[in-house]
């Protein structure tokens, strides 16, 4: 599960020294500077799951990844960095680069580096922690994205970055089993997203290239629930694949394209019903911002679901508040 800590209770004399150790221990040692210790805060987050780990951090301040330090100490990982807030600029193998809220950056901690937030607001970095032989991908060809901006505003990089940011509110009701699905499906994300950025989709196995392919349709279903034409043609025709392909991949995970549209689609009905801020509009107007029309269909779809009537899910919500 995710390990917090943060400079809160630390004495603001202690909070250089503490950050520069709780650094080493999430990420690998670094050379700190921090311009303002008297006011710097700073939080960090862990998930560690079997074979990769996800880190969250929130500071300002300025870090190096000198030689001297990698001697030392190298984890000898790969890190898949995510810009949450504010933004980053790095130095790395000559490669200058600034890096905005939504934007990536790919970097080795066996390499020398520089990082820092260019103004005092800092930023929050979601980093994906992946060892090097993790990646089924050349290594000589990933080290020419090492230190380059990545765009991660859409597509794969942004399915993944949404992924890593759920797996901070989501992962402690996960089971080991999901966990372990979650942290492949995460692999399999970072490796196309590399690989897209790379031009390397054909060196990707086929089970990643198909999990990909899922995870994009999935972001892809759960982005347009609310269009009433979202259908398994649309979705084939949106990702040049034949709607039998399409059906086929579904049908491996044991539920039809339709049955998960109809499913989450539903799900957002329900929460939106037990929504104490939605609970004057009219349960007709909910189905159809969710891509449902017609009262008496979504009603019987809503009971088949859930055992009841959208109205009488409503009202043991107001009778539980």
């Amino acid at each position: 599960m995710w390990a917090w800590v943060s400079t809160d209770g630390i004495a603001q004399q202690d909070r250089a020294d503490w950050y520069h150790d709780a650094v080493a221990r999430t990420v690998a040692p670094h050379r700190l500077r921090i311009a303002n210790p008297a006011a710097f805060r700073a939080r960090i987050g862990v998930l560690r799951l079997r074979g990769i780990e996800v880190s969250s951090h929130t500071h300002a301040g300025d870090s190096w990844r000198t030689p001297r330090l990698i001697r030392q100490s190298d984890p000898e990982q790969y890190l898949l960095g995510f810009i949450s807030g504010g933004s980053m600029g790095i130095s790395l193998l000559r490669e200058n680069s600034r890096i905005d809220t939504g934007g990536a950056v790919f970097f080795d901690t066996s390499h020398p580096y520089f990082a820092g937030p260019p103004d005092r607001e800092g930023a929050v970095i979601t980093l994906l922690h992946i060892p090097r032989t993790a990646l089924a991908l050349p290594a000589d060809r990933l080290g020419t994205a090492i230190g380059r901006g990545l765009p991660a505003h859409h597509g794969l990089g942004g399915v993944l970055h949404q992924l890593l940011l759920s797996l901070k509110t989501y992962a402690v009701e996960c089971s080991p089993h999901e966990l372990r699905l979650l942290e492949r499906t995460a692999l399999d994300l970072a490796s196309g997203f590399l690989a897209q950025q790379l031009a390397l989709q054909d060196r990707l196995p086929a089970e990643t290239r198909e999990q990909i392919t899922l995870r994009t349709i999935d972001a892809f279903i759960d982005h347009h629930l609310a269009d009433p034409a979202l259908t398994p043609r649309a979705i084939a025709a949106r990702h040049h694949i034949s709607l039998r392909t399409l059906q086929h991949l579904f049908r491996k995970r044991g539920e039809t394209v339709s049955a998960v549209i109809r499913r989450r689609r539903l799900e957002r009905c329900h929460a939106d019903l037990v929504d104490p801020a939605q609970r004057n509009r009219p349960i007709h107007a909910i189905a159809g911002d969710w891509g449902l029309t017609g009262a008496s269909v979504f009603s019987r779809m809503f009971r088949d679901a859930y055992g009841m009537s959208p109205r009488t899910v409503r009202q043991q919500a107001r009778d539980r508040r």
